[in-house]
């Protein structure tokens, strides 16, 4: 939902629902200033460009999908299908935006199959087709595969670096929690 949601938080949302939306733009924001991931963007070709940070997001997601069990004790089936019931009870009260692509997350269960290297290629094929400028954003799969094991000693070292903030920031640590 915070991919979703611009701008001021509306003020009628639940309060669980304000703190995920502050939790994710702070991650967002840690993760355009560190080192990890500055590491990651310069791994990748000039040819990307500005979309270097996309790639970079894609790449981290397939990690924590491939590696769930390092972060989390619930499986990543049970996660991603109390997601998608979640996604499903409040479809109306979702972003449009999200409200859109939440069907097409569920029936091709996108949180699970990030962990499939061409799915990555997908998804960054499918967000480049949104952009204003083109840019040739699944070629970055064969920079996953060249260097995967540098991609995720990086992603590593910010899932270290994000769980610290987490935990400093908002006194979360248990992150199984919904």
């Amino acid at each position: 939902m915070g991919d979703f949601v611009k701008g001021p938080l509306p003020a009628d949302y639940p309060e669980k629902i304000t703190l995920g939306l502050q939790l994710h733009r702070r991650i967002d924001s840690l993760a355009q200033i560190s080192s990890h991931t500055r590491q990651s963007r310069q791994r990748l070709g000039p040819q990307f460009g500005h979309g270097r940070g996309i790639i970079v997001d894609i790449f981290y997601d397939h990690f924590l999908a491939a590696n769930w069990s390092d972060y989390a004790t619930e499986p990543l089936e049970n996660y991603a299908n109390k997601i998608y019931r979640l996604l499903q009870e409040h479809h109306t009260q979702l972003p449009s935006g999200l409200q859109q692509v939440a069907l097409r997350m569920i029936e091709y269960n996108w949180l699970v199959s990030y962990r499939q290297r061409q799915v990555v290629g997908r998804a960054l094929e499918r967000i480049a087709q949104r952009l204003s400028r083109p840019l040739p954003l699944a070629e970055g799969v064969n920079d996953l595969a060249a260097h995967e094991e540098l991609f995720l000693h990086d992603f590593r070292g910010f899932m270290t670096e994000a769980t610290e903030f987490v935990r400093d920031e908002f006194g979360i640590t248990d992150f199984n929690r919904s």
